[in-house]
């Protein structure tokens, strides 16, 4: 029986979900055919409305070995498991005789442990906490949550956080799951045969499309301890987001509250000598602490340095004491045991790392305010560490032994991808070498017509901004423009002061358009009140730029106040843009202008979601069409009209209400 062909398959793919076939979606899967037929490495742009979960699964399934798919976002990760692995396995399942089956997986903390929910957390922690949980009626929102996840307990299928809603606390979930480090193991634990995590790594293993995150995927290339059942092929989807997700999973936290945790648990499992020791260098990293100043240490400090020596060796010998102890009048000592050891090797690896100084190592300090919610942190000082780079690593880590297909709907930036491959290890496209990857890129376009649905305006005539500097002009201007777009914006600021004093503003000046603003309701809540009333706008920042999906009229004007670059005071941004500069290239455009091209490119992609959608992006900072670096940032952006003139975009802007509102007392 002959092998059915590609064009079959993803007729009957795009059939089955209900899509239609588009030319870029063909085209970018026959591009991910091609590279895994050859075992090559591709990067394909592929825009808004292509369809590229398509694109690139119904090629990966034709291939018949195991494909890892590594998303960004919990939406992404729900569409394929959900919707799209479902319906394109039906579909294929005639054409390809058989039907292969998929999974989802998450690291360890990402799943209910059935041992700390039946037998609490190691009794170091805060006292009273699971008096909550025994209570018949708890009273506080910690016991309630705890409560409800007792009970969820009992009907779930797959123990997965993201499965709960709503959702809980950061500080009730940790009191219900285990990281890797903390895990009995199945053979130790009670609840080993049923154990979530456990499970999802079986089904893992026996599926041929593995769904998962790119922290996961992050950990998997890091730590050399594969969690990742082996694969032939890797698909990373919103692939704009993998080197920060790397960065962030490869950087290290030293606080006093983590130190002095792992003092209090190990405390009981270990001589007083080890103890006393462990607890003194605490005494000493904390009073340090107290002092610092928050900014980045291009030298470790002498009295730090110290201190790091002291917390790192105190922390080992108290690893060896913990390993030869055994005190059998500890409840749950094995649990215990595992909870201490835990704490103290993440202290000692941390405290190492740092003092030994590596010159691909940022060391800084950070200073936090106290966060309540589900996203709780107290206050205080960290010392953290992250590297310089991750580059070397994914090419190393990544590229190796499979083929590997990234894609996303902002790749191509200034014109090319040779900015975003640097960033993941890949040298410029066509470069020879027997070491480096060889990849090809390409983009597929996008099926919306972007010269006649939208329109790029850039307010020229405004006064270049300064850095927290007072821009009254900008908020006239931003005024002006709500009102000829009749509300219907989304406000894209760079930092939460400008979108706080902004929505402050404007709610005064133009009432009649409600301003929401972002932290004063979780963001689904706002994203959901700001798509049912038109004459809503809704103001924020960083998740905003890259995580608002409103297709129609209640999002035609969106506004960035400047050009994100980084800020001047960001230490990994400094620092990597720094040895840019030292090897002889330029720090600016290779670290900054292409940091700020890729927000641009993902705030802009906010406006046009589907075929009928017409609007406007408005920056509202002259050096997009003053700079010399504004023509590399423009050709990162959709190829929308182009005007400076403010009187065109009003008018623009008020021809485009007026439709919408026709439209929408017509369908009334």
């Amino acid at each position: 029986m002959t092998k059915p062909s590609l064009p079959e398959l993803l007729h009957a793919a795009v059939t089955a979900v209900g899509g239609a076939e588009r030319p870029g979606q063909v085209t970018m899967a026959q591009a991910v055919e091609q590279a895994i037929d050859d075992g090559s490495h591709l990067l394909v742009q592929a825009g808004t409305g292509t369809g590229k979960s398509l694109g690139y699964l119904v090629p990966a399934l034709a291939h018949g070995e195991r494909v890892i798919v590594a998303t960004a976002t919990l939406a992404l990760q729900r569409q394929l498991v959900e919707r799209d692995l479902p319906r394109t396995v039906e579909a294929l399942h005639p054409l390809l005789r058989r039907r292969p089956e998929f999974a989802m997986l998450k690291g360890r903390s990402n799943y209910l442990c059935l041992h700390r929910l039946h037998e609490g957390v190691p009794q170091d922690e805060e006292e009273g906490l699971f008096d909550q949980f025994e209570a018949a009626a708890p009273t506080s929102k910690l016991g309630q949550d705890l409560l409800r996840l007792r009970d969820w307990s009992q009907e779930t299928e797959t123990g997965d956080r993201d499965d709960l809603t709503p959702g809980v606390s950061d500080r009730a979930w940790s009191q219900v799951s285990v990281s890797s480090r903390e895990c009995l193991g199945a053979s130790k634990c009670a609840y080993g045969a049923e154990c979530f995590a456990g499970m999802a790594r079986e089904r893992a293993k026996l599926s041929e499309v593995v769904v998962t995150n790119h922290a996961l995927l992050a950990i998997d290339a890091i730590e050399g301890a594969p969690v990742l059942p082996q694969h032939e092929v890797l698909i990373v989807d919103e692939a704009h987001e993998l080197v920060s997700r790397v960065t962030g999973v490869a950087t290290g936290e030293l606080t006093p509250g983590q130190v002095n945790r792992a003092v209090r648990r190990a405390a009981k499992l270990v001589n007083e000598k080890a103890a006393d020791q462990l607890q003194t260098a605490a005494e000493g990293f904390e009073r340090l602490m107290e002092l610092a100043l928050p900014g980045r240490l291009d030298e470790i400090p002498e009295d730090l340095g110290y201190a790091l020596m002291a917390l790192r060796d105190a922390a080992r010998t108290v690893i060896s004491a913990i390993g030869s102890t055994r005190d059998r009048s500890v409840q749950d000592e094995d649990a215990v045991r595992k909870q201490a050891l835990a704490s103290v090797e993440t202290v000692h690896d941390v405290a190492e790392r740092i003092s030994n100084g590596s010159e691909w190592d940022v060391v800084w300090y950070e200073r936090h305010e106290p966060r309540g919610g589900a996203a709780y942190r107290p206050s205080g000082a960290s010392l953290r560490v992250a590297p310089m780079s991750v580059s070397g690593l994914l090419r190393e880590k990544l590229f190796a032994d499979r083929s590997v297909v990234l894609t996303s709907a902002t790749l191509k930036l200034g014109g090319d991808f040779n900015g975003v491959g640097a960033s993941l290890g890949l040298a410029p496209e066509g470069t020879e070498g027997e070491d480096l990857p060889q990849w090809k890129g390409v983009d597929v376009g996008s099926p919306f017509d972007y010269p006649k649905q939208g329109i790029l305006y850039v307010a020229k005539h405004l006064a270049r901004p300064a850095r927290d500097g007072d821009r009254a002009d900008m908020l006239d201007e931003l005024t002006e423009l709500i009102r000829a777009a009749g509300g219907r914006t989304l406000g894209l600021f760079s930092s939460f002061r400008a979108a706080q004093l902004a929505a402050e503003e404007l709610r005064v000046r133009i009432p009649e358009f409600p301003i929401l603003l972002q932290g004063e309701e979780t963001l689904g809540e706002l994203i959901k009140n700001f798509a049912a009333d038109p004459k809503t706008c809704l103001f924020g920042t960083l998740s905003l730029w890259q995580g608002v999906d409103v297709p129609g009229p209640s999002c035609q004007l969106v506004v960035m106040d400047k050009i994100p670059f980084p800020r001047p005071d960001d230490p990994v941004m400094s620092a990597r843009q720094k040895a840019v500069e030292d090897a002889g290239g330029n720090g600016f455009m290779a670290v900054a202008a292409t940091h700020a091209a890729l927000l641009m490119a993902q705030g802009a992609g906010r406006l046009v979601r589907a075929s009928g959608d017409r609007g406007v992006v408005a920056v509202l900072d002259q050096r997009l069409a003053t700079a010399r670096y504004g023509s590399y940032l423009k050709a990162s952006l959709p190829d929308f009209w182009y005007t400076t003139d403010p009187h065109q975009v009003r008018k623009s802007l008020a021809a485009i209400d007026k439709a919408a509102q026709q439209t929408e007392e017509a369908s009334a």
